[in-house]
């Protein structure tokens, strides 16, 4: 095998065709050819590759440790034989730096190489990720065609998107097997939609806004080829010819239309099937490259088409559940009080990639003296149990702060108590604080159980964390005296309860997010405080986030 510079053998060329990063590994986990695409990524010539332990050489932690041979699953996929796949893992570049990437690794026999595994990566980052060049001709080998099948896999499944796998496949077939793509979709009560009219033109896609929209039910009876694979009967042959006769149904006439516009001379199509329904249906037409569509095209294209249907069936249930979760999520949230002193406002943003409800919560409401009660906690979690615990933590922190006029240290005392016997709640952290206004002042108690501090911010701009009160979190040590802290917020002060999820993330530590919320809060604290919140979530929420976010924000504006 040869580097980029020299000549390309036969297994080479065609993994160059492809639109991830790829290598060919043998029985030992030695890696035996490379593609361009895979060489750049990497920063790595393949003289530098080929030969070499593809685990040793590129499988990395986060921290950029080598991965443990035993808990490597790429290495374990290559050295068992078996299809796998990952996302979250990182390879090594040339000059150290990591590439975050989705994989896919599966068995393929070839003449040279008995026994090989072909190991495709795409980087999670969008500005890693490459472009795909198209297959040269339309007859695909067995490797193309196991490389593509791959590929369909690994992109379509690392997304929980519907429309980013929608757009995933039409790259992928666009221009490899066709000059045009179409998608239509089945949604609620069997209603059409056709998601989108893709062209490929000099290297890249281009949609045609005018074929897209709503469709025309689906006929029952109807032996027309769309009509068949949008009701999952069967895959078919098309060309303009089909829907030049008397239409039997109104999407045989849109269908007339779409062979007028795009000049298609031969097209396929397939349904997109899950286990459980039909999706809808994948066309591919060809009006730039002379051939028709043969039933080997058909083969490939059911398979990629089934491997779709999985991906979007997976797609659309996760995101019911995410929707079902936060619609619940929301609900346990409270509704903010009116207080002539100070205007407030929330923020509840669910995790980028859960699924599942979490223990974020936020709370403010009138105590029987008058002042107001702030809260904001998390419950460890992400899940129902975490969901029901935070109600639970919630529902009991009222019942003791508006029966009891008592300092928010002793609250806390008495929650975090009760939480050992009552609640189902393992650990939390929070922040309980009484805002009180007398004689023109206004003052913040509080007390913190191991939370992020609160961050108050003057109307000139200076930011400060309220680190005083600080005590462990609940669940801990429930005899333990809890501290109280207290301040005055001046007028036109800002006051930010919030979550970690704000200041967090796997790529940066906690000190680092707390002095960029800080500084960006000062720059915005002239602003209203509906968009002084929007844009501060904006800016301070790290990109790679993956906790929910509960945000709490109080503003001191005294009348006249």
């Amino acid at each position: 095998m040869t580097g980029s510079g020299g000549p390309r053998d036969a297994v080479t060329t065609t993994l160059d065709a492809l639109g991830s990063g790829a290598y060919l590994a043998d029985e030992q986990g030695l890696i035996v050819a490379v593609n361009r695409l895979g060489e750049k990524l990497l920063g790595r010539p393949a003289a530098a590759l080929l030969g070499q332990d593809a685990h040793d050489l590129l499988h990395r932690t986060a921290a950029g440790a080598r991965v443990p041979r035993t808990q490597c699953r790429m290495r374990e996929s290559i050295l068992a034989e078996r299809t796998e796949q990952g996302e979250g893992e990182w390879l090594e570049r040339g000059d150290g730096t990591l590439l975050p990437v989705s994989w896919l690794a599966t068995p393929c026999r070839l003449d040279a190489r008995p026994s090989a595994t072909l190991v495709l990566f795409h980087p999670t980052r969008p500005s890693d990720r490459p472009t795909r060049r198209p297959l040269a001709g339309t007859h695909l080998s067995e490797l193309e065609r196991l490389a593509l099948l791959a590929e369909t896999t690994t992109l379509l499944t690392s997304t929980l998107d519907v429309h980013e796998a929608l757009r995933r496949l039409i790259d992928l077939v666009l221009p490899r097997l066709a000059d045009w793509a179409v998608i239509d979709l089945i949604g609620e009560r069997d209603e059409v939609w056709r998601f989108a009219v893709a062209h490929a033109e000099d290297g890249g896609v281009v949609f045609r806004d005018d074929l897209q929209g709503p469709m025309p039910p689906v006929p029952q009876e109807s032996s027309m080829p769309l009509s068949r694979a949008l009701r999952g009967v069967a895959s078919s042959f098309a060309g303009p010819e089909t829907y030049q006769g008397s239409p039997d149904s109104g999407i045989a006439v849109e269908q007339r239309r779409l062979f007028e516009a795009t000049g298609m001379h031969s097209a396929v199509m397939v349904p997109l099937r899950s286990l459980h329904e039909v999706l809808g249906a994948l066309t591919l037409g060809r009006a730039d490259q002379p051939q028709p569509f043969t039933t080997t095209d058909t083969v490939l294209l059911e398979d990629i088409a089934r491997r779709a249907g999985f991906a979007l069936e997976n797609a659309r249930l996760y995101q019911r559940q995410r929707k079902v979760a936060e619609t619940m999520q929301r609900h346990l949230l409270p509704k903010l009080p009116y207080t002539p002193a100070h205007t407030m406002t929330a923020r509840y943003l669910p995790a980028p990639d859960a699924s599942q409800v979490g223990g974020d919560w936020y709370d403010a409401f009138t105590l029987t003296d008058g002042a107001t009660a702030l809260a904001v906690g998390d419950v460890v979690g992400h899940d129902l149990d975490a969901a029901a615990g935070m109600a639970q933590l919630r529902n009991m922190l009222r019942a003791y702060a508006l029966s009891q006029e008592k300092p928010p240290s002793k609250i806390v005392e008495w929650l975090d108590r009760a939480t050992m016997d009552v609640a189902e709640v393992s650990l939390a952290t929070m922040v309980f604080a009484r805002m009180t206004q007398r004689d023109g002042r206004c003052e913040l108690s509080w007390t913190n159980a191991g939370h992020p501090p609160p961050l108050l911010v003057t109307h000139e701009g200076v930011a400060r964390y309220l680190t005083e009160g600080h005590g462990v979190l609940l669940g801990i040590a429930s005899d333990q005296d809890r501290p109280d802290a207290t301040t005055e917020i001046p007028p036109g002060a800002t006051l930010l309860l919030y979550t970690d999820g704000l200041v967090e993330s796997p790529a940066r530590g906690l000190d680092d997010g707390l002095t960029g919320l800080s500084r960006h809060a000062a720059s915005l604290i002239h602003r209203p405080l509906e968009s002084f919140t929007d844009e501060l979530l904006a800016r301070a929420r790290p990109p790679d986030n993956d906790d929910d976010v509960a945000l709490l924000v109080i503003r001191h504006t005294p009348g006249p």
